[in-house]
């Protein structure tokens, strides 16, 4: 049973020693400071890029992952780690023998993976140093992944295209939490995506969303996306008002590709202190709000052309008032168009459907986002022939504590 003292030192020794190391060397240093604590054959595991497997880091090889464990996400004691976002024990093989832990691996509540640890006893004491081994190893991993092509190599389950390269690299991570908000996204298919992007900040009290579709299903599409993005985060920072922002977007897509090319969207601003959300339709779908869990309806505004397309439409800023655990969804038609085998269209009922079932299960946003795309690509028979992305928020309005699982 470790205590205090001993979890406190593997903490700082781990900070201490972490500076000039690379991914590589992360599962032989966390096993090392692991066992410290009392927490036996530490082993780190990556989820990747579609959230179906759980690949070990065994800091061998170019994917830094030679030699090591694949387990699914469904299915198995790991997995259920991962998606309940809680410890889940192994069930003991003897009385006497060790305990085995899978604990989930998150910052804030982007979900990293899971680490796998033997402990001599099942207290409250155990449970905290597992909590906050895996919590020094969220930071780890991000730190070092930025500039790890094996890390990169671990995550990634397929070869991947040149424009999903650049959105990749482009869109923040796919989870946030913060001042009274959650956000999490998806694209899919993750290693062939086009003209998909979406995006997020904070700026202060203010939450700004967006996503944008871009004409065509190519390597131009994913520019074109790319420099929709780029552009708006640039005239946002810029002090710049969402009808301004659309526009610089336009405007900018014309100086690049004349008429040629163009993007739909939709940009929002979410005031995290009083809940009032203003957004623009630029030739996009409607976006949908969920609230209590238990209803949903589409949110209207006059929409303006697609930017790019040089229609010279009005931009009108539409306004909606949210209630404590609203959630706000912007997606794209690959999610609503996607068609089974008989031709039959996902649809936006059953996308709507499936997100309010799951809320009311009681599901963490990024676990519903997770099993909303699989849904949809099963019905695609695995398959999708257009970029289908979803970016959903849900405004806590005062409880910031419900925030993290």
């Amino acid at each position: 049973m470790a205590d205090a003292a001993q979890v406190g030192r593997m903490l700082a020794g781990l900070m201490r020693d972490c500076h000039t190391a690379t991914m590589e060397q992360l599962p032989e240093m966390v096993a090392g400071h692991g066992a410290a604590a009392d927490l036996r054959d530490v082993a780190l595991f990556a989820v990747d890029l579609q959230e179906t497997v759980l690949r070990q880091i065994t800091g061998r090889g170019l994917d830094a992952g030679e030699g090591g464990l694949e387990l699914r996400v469904d299915g198995t004691l790991p997995g259920l780690a991962y998606q309940r976002v809680e410890l889940v024990a192994e069930p003991n093989r003897t009385p006497e023998g060790p305990r085995r832990w899978w604990a989930p691996i998150t910052d804030g509540v982007e979900r990293l993976g899971v680490l796998r640890a033997d402990t001599a006893g099942d207290d409250d004491q155990t449970r905290e140093a597992l909590r906050a081994l895996a919590s020094m190893v969220a930071l780890l991993l991000l730190s070092k992944r930025s500039f790890s092509d094996s890390y990169a190599r671990l995550v990634r389950t397929a070869p991947m295209n040149v424009a999903a390269e650049m959105q990749w690299n482009l869109t923040p991570p796919p989870a946030f939490a913060g001042h009274d908000a959650t956000v999490g996204a998806v694209s899919e298919p993750a290693y062939e995506i086009g003209g998909d992007a979406f995006d997020y900040a904070v700026t202060g009290t203010t939450l700004h969303l967006s996503v944008f579709d871009a004409m065509g299903h190519d390597t131009t599409a994913g520019l074109t996306a790319n420099v929709a993005v780029a552009a708006c985060r640039n005239a946002r920072r810029q002090g710049a008002s969402l009808a301004e922002t659309s526009r610089a977007v336009e405007q900018t897509l014309m100086e690049q590709f004349g008429a040629s090319r163009y993007a739909t969207g939709i940009l929002a601003s979410l005031d995290l202190e009083t809940g009032r959300l203003d957004w623009v339709n630029r030739g996009h779908h409607l976006p949908v709000l969920v609230r209590t869990g238990r209803w949903w309806r589409q949110l209207h505004c006059p929409p303006a052309g697609p930017m790019g397309a040089d229609l010279g439409l009005p931009v009108t800023v539409c306004h909606e008032q949210l209630e404590p655990g609203d959630r706000l969804v912007l997606y794209t038609d690959g999610i609503t168009e996607a068609r089974d085998a008989d031709g039959n269209q996902f649809g936006l009922e059953r996308f709507t459907d499936f997100i309010v079932r799951h809320h009311s299960g009681r599901f963490t946003l990024h676990e519903t986002l997770r099993r909303l795309v699989h849904a949809v690509l099963d019905h695609h028979s695995g398959k999708l022939d257009d970029d289908a992305t979803v970016l959903l928020a849900e405004w806590r309005g005062g409880h910031q504590d419900d925030l993290t699982p």
